[in-house]
C-alpha cells in the first residue's frame, strides 16, 4: 500500500476513484481475513467505485468480498456492475438481500436486477417484496425487454389539471414518496390522460393562485410504452430531453424515462453495434473463455468459407503467378487497400443507419458520394503505388496494372460498403452483424480478380 493511499484512508476522504493501490490493499486484507479493515477501506466508495472494485478482482476474491460486504452494499452498486459480474454477485446474495435492495431502487432499476434472476429465485425475491412493490415490478417485467416499459420508472410527480400552482407546491412539500430528482411535473386529467408538463423552475417562479393548466406546455413529446429503446434514444437526442413521459394507447400516463437511463441505452446500443461489426456477440471482458470462444466461432467459420472463395480466385491464375513473381508480391496490397477503404465506408453507413440519418430518401446521394470518394482515393493511391512499383520492378506495365486494379477495387469497396448495409437493412437483418464479412469477401475477390485479370491480359 502506498503512503498516499494510507493517508487518504486515515483522513476519511472519499475514495471514489479505485486505484491499483486500493485494490492491492483490499486484497491484502482479504488474504489475512481482516473483515473490519475491508469494510473501513470500502466504506467511502461510491456505488460506481464499489462496482469498479468488484469488477477488478478475480472471481474468487469477488465472492469473498460480496460475502463480507453484502450487508453494507449500496443497492446502486448492483446497477453500476457489468452484466456478467452482476450475475455473479447476485448468486452470492439471498432473496431477502436482493428484495431489500430492490425496495431502495427506482422501479426500472429494481426490475432490471430481478429480470436476470433464474425463474425460481425471481419468484422467491418477489415474494419477499411488499404487495404494492411486487405488483409494480411484475407489471414492468411484463413489458418486452428493451422497450420503454422496461426503461421507465414509476416515481414521478403527476398533478390533476384542476389544481393551482399553490396546491402543487403544497403537495410536493407534504408527499413522502416523491422521486429524489424532479425536472418536470406532469399534468393529467381525471382519467390520468397526459395533458402537458410544467418545468420545475417555471412552477417555482409562478404565483400560487395561477391554475397549473395556464403554465403547462401541452405540446410535449411522449413515448409509447411499447417503443423500442433505440427509438427512445433517438427521441431524447433529437429533442434534447432530460425526461419524457411514457403513455399507453389511450395516452394515460404510466411512467417517465430519465436521461441517465437513456445514456445507458446509447452506450449499450453503440457497444452492441461495435461488437456485431467485429463478429462477436458482445464485448464483455468478464465472460468465461469458453463462452467467448463459442460466441466468436460462428462468424470466424463464415469468414473461413469466404477466404476459400477468395483463394479460389487466386488459384485460377496459378500459371500467371508462376511466370511473374512480382504479382505474388504486390497482390496483397490491392486487397488490403480495398478492405480498409471498404471498412471506412461500411462503418459510416452502419452508424448512419443506426442513427436514422441514412434513409431511402438520401441513399442514392450517399452511394454516389462514396463512389466519388473511392474513385478519387483510388486514383491518388494508384499514382503512389504505381510509382513505387515502377521504381521497384522497373516495369511500367506492372505499375499500370496495379494502378488500374487499385482504382477498380477502391470503387468496388465504396460500392460494397454502401450497398451491403443498405441491402441487409432492406432484408430486415441488422447491418452491423455481417456487413464486414461480406465486405471483405467482395474486396478480396474483386481485388485479386482485377489485378490478376489485368496482368493476364497485359503482361502475359
Amino acid at each position: 500500500m502506498t503512503d498516499a493511499a494510507r493517508d487518504s484512508i486515515e483522513s476519511g476522504s472519499a475514495l471514489d476513484e479505485v486505484t491499483p493501490s486500493l485494490i492491492a490493499l483490499v486484497l491484502e486484507h482479504l488474504e489475512h481475513g481482516r473483515v473490519d479493515e475491508i469494510r473501513a477501506v470500502t466504506a467511502d466508495l461510491s456505488p460506481a467505485g464499489m462496482a469498479h472494485l468488484l469488477e477488478q478482482v478475480a472471481p474468487d476474491s469477488r465472492n469473498q468480498l460480496v460475502g463480507i460486504l453484502k450487508g453494507h452494499l449500496d443497492p446502486e452498486t448492483l446497477i453500476e456492475l457489468d452484466d456478467e459480474v452482476r450475475e455473479e454477485v447476485l448468486e452470492n446474495l439471498g432473496p431477502k438481500d436482493i428484495a431489500a435492495a430492490a425496495q431502495e431502487l427506482d422501479t426500472d432499476d429494481a426490475a432490471e436486477i430481478i429480470s436476470v434472476l433464474p425463474e425460481i429465485e425471481r419468484r422467491e425475491v418477489l415474494s419477499e417484496l411488499p404487495a404494492a412493490d411486487r405488483a409494480v415490478i411484475e407489471e414492468t417485467l411484463a413489458y418486452p425487454e428493451h422497450s420503454a416499459g422496461r426503461l421507465m420508472q414509476r416515481e414521478l410527480v403527476a398533478v390533476p389539471d384542476t389544481w393551482t400552482v399553490g396546491q402543487v407546491i403544497d403537495h410536493c412539500r407534504d408527499a413522502t414518496d416523491l422521486p429524489d430528482d424532479v425536472y418536470d411535473l406532469f399534468v393529467i386529467d381525471a382519467e390520468r390522460r397526459l395533458r402537458g408538463s410544467v418545468a420545475l423552475g417555471r412552477m417555482l417562479r409562478t404565483k400560487r393562485p395561477v391554475p397549473v393548466v395556464d403554465i403547462m406546455d401541452p405540446d410535449i413529446p411522449s413515448i409509447p410504452v411499447t417503443a423500442d429503446q433505440e427509438q427512445v434514444a433517438h427521441i431524447f437526442r433529437d429533442q434534447n430531453l432530460v425526461s419524457c413521459p411514457v403513455v399507453d394507447n389511450e395516452r394515460r400516463l404510466l411512467g417517465v424515462i430519465m436521461v441517465d437511463d437513456v445514456v445507458d441505452v446509447i452506450d449499450e446500443e453503440a457497444e452492441d453495434d461495435l461488437a456485431r461489426m467485429g463478429g462477436v456477440s458482445g464485448i464483455d471482458i468478464h465472460e468465461p473463455a469458453a463462452r467467448t470462444t463459442r460466441s466468436r466461432f460462428g462468424w470466424l467459420f463464415v469468414n473461413l468459407g469466404t477466404a476459400f472463395l477468395a483463394s479460389s480466385v487466386i488459384g485460377r491464375f496459378e500459371d500467371e503467378l508462376q511466370k511473374v513473381v512480382a504479382l505474388a508480391v504486390l497482390m496483397p496490397i490491392v486487397a488490403s487497400m480495398g478492405g480498409n477503404a471498404g471498412t471506412q465506408t461500411v462503418t459510416v453507413a452502419v452508424r448512419a443507419l443506426a442513427m436514422g440519418e441514412l434513409t431511402t430518401a438520401n441513399a442514392l446521394r450517399f452511394v454516389l458520394k462514396e463512389i466519388i470518394v473511392g474513385g478519387a482515393n483510388g486514383f491518388m493511391f494508384a499514382l503512389i503505388v504505381g510509382a513505387v512499383t515502377w521504381l521497384w520492378f522497373h516495369d511500367p506495365r506492372i505499375a499500370l496494372t496495379i494502378g488500374a486494379a487499385m482504382v477498380i477495387n477502391l470503387v468496388a469497396a465504396a460500392l460494397a460498403g454502401t450497398l451491403i448495409p443498405l441491402g441487409l437493412q432492406w432484408l430486415r437483418v441488422d447491418p452491423a452483424v455481417s456487413s464486414t464479412v461480406f465486405l471483405t469477401t467482395v474486396t478480396d475477390v474483386v481485388g485479386f480478380l482485377a489485378f490478376l485479370g489485368l496482368a493476364a491480359v497485359f503482361l502475359l
